[in-house]
């Protein structure tokens, strides 16, 4: 079986997607499927290797002509289809692909993951808002497109979400195509490795003692990730708990922050951590790969993601800390109910003070009680 794969963008260590879309080609291949990558000229060079092709220089509706060929050409037996907005520049031509193909013929089936949904409606400033409305329920109404992904939804012979709040909105706008949908939560992204000496192992080349206690983040940095407040909490943290230390580790270069602004935001990171004396307590590693991600994390105790606009259970960073034993602290302003239902099981908000006592227990042996990583309870 042959399967043709778009996506927005193919840089798996700088994309959470084309990360996710790296490991469904790997899980694939286990199963013998053959996948071919049809992305942008650019992500394909960078990559360089056969199976990821370029096709088209951005994802403008010119660049649908040559997408669609290179699909039939590709003689695959199934369309799979890799939607997140920011990976394809928040241009929404990718929602007629599904219909051009069909208006050449092209039978194999198509199905659609959408990593993100429910927050990004069409609103052109050029149509009068109610008309924009009236169209949107009448197609939406008859299964037609729907109000936000146009025909992507109602073309695709399954639908796949990453995530319960988005599997709600899909099938509550168009209940019609409900059973075309289908929630396959992600998993962490990234694989537990032998770690026998991971507390050693950590502490040593940081020169941290022995019985310090490692609260670490695990993600891509950018402005919008909390880091700034994190620093200033953890100062907190400090004086009262001096055995408390803070590892920083991720890549600071994404989709989202590219490189001139990717190195400013480092220098200020940095720049944080001298200003507030915090050098010896506080390490940033910038990226890594997922072997030594895991090692690092098997060797923390407490995993803190202080994301501004909070954390639910389809972060891969979660899940990362979660499956390797760190005692999980979500952030003070916790999304809503509906978007995050199961957030009251990983915790409430977490100041400094609760992190203080989280270390202090850490340090006073609790974990000890219970030695293997995943016997290590999520607060």
């Amino acid at each position: 079986m042959r399967v043709a794969l778009i996506a927005g963008t193919y840089q798996p260590d700088r994309c959470g997607v084309a990360h996710y879309t790296d490991h469904l080609r790997q899980a694939l291949a286990q199963r013998g499927v053959e996948t071919l990558i049809l992305t942008t000229h650019s992500a394909a060079t960078r990559t360089n290797t056969d199976s990821v092709v370029g096709i088209v220089k951005d994802w403008h509706w010119q660049g649908l002509p040559a997408l669609a060929r290179a699909i039939v050409h590709s003689r695959a037996d199934l369309l799979h289809i890799q939607h997140a907005a920011g990976t394809y520049g928040f241009d929404r031509s990718i929602f007629l692909l599904p219909l051009w193909l069909r208006a050449r013929g092209y039978h194999p089936p198509i199905v659609t993951t959408l990593h993100e949904y429910g927050w990004w409606e069409w609103q052109p400033r050029w149509l009068p808002s109610g008309l924009v409305e009236s169209l949107k329920q009448w197609g939406q109404h008859r299964g037609w497109w729907d109000r936000e992904d146009g025909f992507l939804i109602t073309q695709s012979r399954a639908v796949i979400t990453t995530n319960r709040e988005a599997q709600r909105v899909v099938q509550e706008r168009l209940p019609q195509l409900a059973d075309r949908v289908e929630r396959i939560p992600i998993a962490a992204n990234v694989a537990i490795a032998p770690a026998p000496h991971a507390r050693a192992q950590l502490r040593q080349p940081y020169h941290w003692a022995a019985d310090s206690v490692v609260i670490v983040y695990f993600g891509f940095l950018h402005p919008v990730k909390g880091l700034e407040s994190l620093f200033a909490a953890f100062e907190t943290v400090l004086a009262q708990c001096p055995q408390a230390r803070l590892l920083v580790i991720g890549g600071v270069e994404s989709l989202a922050l590219p490189s001139a602004q990717a190195r400013d935001y480092w220098k200020r990171l940095q720049g944080l951590v001298e200003q507030r004396h915090l050098t010896t307590a506080v390490r940033l590693t910038g990226y890594l790969d997922a072997p030594a991600v895991s090692q690092q994390l098997a060797g923390a105790d407490i995993g803190v993601l202080p994301f501004n606009h909070g954390v639910t259970l389809k972060s891969g960073s979660l899940l990362a800390l979660m499956s390797h034993g760190c005692r999980s602290l979500p952030p003070a302003r916790p999304p809503r109910p509906r978007i995050a239902p199961r957030l009251d099981r990983l915790g409430h908000p977490a100041p400094a003070s609760r992190t203080c006592r989280c270390a202090a227990d850490a340090g006073s042996g609790c974990n000890t009680a219970t030695t293997s990583r995943g016997s290590r309870r999520s607060l």
